[in-house]
């Protein structure tokens, strides 16, 4: 950006700022409330929205809580969702048991 340029951006910018704090006099000897600044609201979550973790993941997971020496505990998590073994689980459910395998 040339110096004149940036010069120029810099008066706007001040000439911005001068418009606002007349504005901001105006309101204060009118006693006028302040203008509330729009805040936009956030997206609503929902279901498809959450990650699902991958079977990797999980598997990862899983195997930290196996060397912590909870494989029991991670043995009876994976029969909890119908399963023999973590690939027979379904997709569905990873949330699920990542979250049952957190709290292990």
């Amino acid at each position: 950006m040339s110096k004149m340029k940036l010069f120029l951006r810099v008066v706007e910018d001040v000439q911005a700022l001068a418009d606002s704090l007349e504005e901001l006099v105006v309101a204060m000897q009118t006693n006028e409330p302040e203008p509330q600044a729009e805040t936009p609201e956030p997206p609503m979550e929902t279901k498809s929205e959450v990650k699902q973790p991958t079977l990797e993941e999980v598997r990862g997971l899983l195997a930290r809580k196996s060397q912590e020496g909870k494989s029991t505990e991670v043995k009876a998590l994976i029969e909890k969702y119908g399963a023999s073994r973590l690939s027979d689980v379904p997709t569905e459910n990873y949330a699920a048991l990542v979250a049952d395998a957190e709290g292990l």
